[in-house]
C-alpha cells in the first residue's frame, strides 16, 4: 500500500460551505466589535485603560485581538509618529495585540496611559493657542483638518474689511465690517490682533468671543500671520505658540510654487518672506514639522492638550 504524501491537500476534505460562510461572519463580527473599541475609545465613552483591562481578562476577546498599534492611534491625538515613539519607549512589538503582551509589557503601557490621562485631566484647562509659520507651510490645511476632526477646540473668526466673496457667510467665515468699524474696534481695545494683508484689507482677531470662550471652558486656536503672533504674545503673555514649520526649505520652495496661484514675481517675494519668517522659530514655545497635514494637525491638539510644565519636562 502506498503511503499519502502529508503535503498532498488534494485527498482532504474541504470544510463544509456552511463552515466557512459562519467564519467569514465570525470575522466580520470581530472586525466590527473591534472598530467599535476604537471608536469608544477615540469618544471618550471608554477609558484605554479599561479596554486594556478587558484585553488582559480575555486574550480572544474584541479588546484582546486588537492590534496594540489600532489600539494608541485611537487614543485621541496620538498619530503614527507618536504612536510609533511611545511602543519603542515602551518596547513592544508593532505586530504585537493588547492580548499577547507580556505582563512588563502591559505594566509600562498601564503607566503610560495613567500618566497621559493625568496630564490630561491637568491640562483641559482652557487657553489660547497660536498657530503661526511661513508663506505654503499650510497653515490653512492643518487648521481645516483641526476644525473637522477636534470640534471641542475653538476656531476664532477674523473680522475684516474687504467685501464677502461668493458663498462666504458673515459670522461664519468672518465678519465683515466697515473701515469706520474696524477702526472702532481697534480704539476701543476689541481686538488681540490686527494687520494689513497684501497692503490692501485689514484683518483683525476680536477679543470679546476669544475671551468668552476661554471663559467657558474651551480651548481656542487662532490661524494667523508672525506678525499677529508677536501681538497676541504682547496682548496675552500666557498665550501658547506653535510654530509651523517645513520639513525642508526644499519642500517649502515646492510647495509655493507647486500651488501655481502666484507668479514668478510674486513666488520670489513670497520665498524672501519666507526666510525671514523660518527666522522667528525661536520666538515660539514649540515647533511642529508639517510633514503630513494629519501627523502634524494631531501634533498641535497633543499641545494645546499638555500643560505648559509638563512640556518643558519632554
Amino acid at each position: 500500500m502506498s503511503e499519502v504524501d502529508a503535503t498532498d491537500t488534494s485527498t482532504r476534505p474541504s470544510p463544509p460551505e456552511v463552515d466557512r460562510v459562519a467564519a467569514s461572519r465570525a470575522a466580520v463580527a470581530a472586525r466590527r466589535a473591534r472598530a467599535e473599541l476604537k471608536a469608544q475609545i477615540a469618544s471618550g465613552a471608554r477609558s484605554a485603560e479599561s479596554v486594556l483591562d478587558e484585553g488582559t481578562r480575555d486574550p480572544d476577546g474584541p479588546a484582546g485581538t486588537l492590534r496594540v498599534t489600532d489600539f494608541l492611534l485611537a487614543i485621541p491625538a496620538i498619530g503614527v509618529t507618536k504612536m510609533t515613539a511611545t511602543l519603542d519607549r515602551l518596547q513592544i512589538s508593532n505586530v504585537k495585540r493588547v492580548g499577547g503582551l507580556g505582563r512588563h509589557q502591559r505594566e509600562r503601557l498601564r503607566v503610560f496611559l495613567r500618566e497621559r490621562a493625568r496630564l490630561s485631566a491637568k491640562g483641559r484647562g482652557a487657553r489660547l493657542t497660536v498657530l503661526a509659520g511661513p508663506t505654503a507651510v499650510g497653515k490653512g490645511s492643518v487648521s481645516a483638518y483641526i476644525r473637522d476632526n477636534f470640534p471641542e477646540i475653538m476656531f476664532s473668526i477674523s473680522a475684516t474689511t474687504r467685501k464677502p466673496r461668493p458663498g462666504e457667510v458673515d459670522g461664519v467665515h468672518y465678519y465683515f465690517v466697515s473701515d469706520a468699524e474696524f477702526d472702532r474696534m481697534r480704539a476701543n481695545d476689541e481686538l488681540l490682533e490686527w494687520a494689513v494683508v497684501h497692503n490692501q484689507s485689514r484683518y483683525g482677531t476680536p477679543r470679546g468671543p476669544v475671551e468668552e470662550a476661554l471663559a467657558a471652558g474651551r480651548s481656542v486656536l487662532l490661524e494667523i500671520d508672525l506678525q499677529g503672533a508677536r501681538q497676541v504674545r504682547a496682548a496675552d503673555p500666557e498665550a501658547f505658540l506653535i510654530f509651523l514649520a517645513p520639513p525642508s526649505w526644499e519642500e517649502l520652495v515646492r510647495r509655493l510654487i507647486g500651488r501655481g496661484t502666484e507668479s514668478a514675481e510674486e513666488q520670489q517675494r513670497r520665498l524672501e518672506t519666507a526666510k525671514v519668517e523660518l527666522a522667528a522659530e525661536g520666538e515660539f514655545d514649540k515647533t511642529v514639522v508639517n510633514a503630513t497635514v494629519p501627523e502634524a494637525a494631531r501634533e498641535v491638539v497633543e499641545l494645546m492638550s499638555v500643560p505648559l510644565r509638563a512640556q518643558a519636562q519632554h
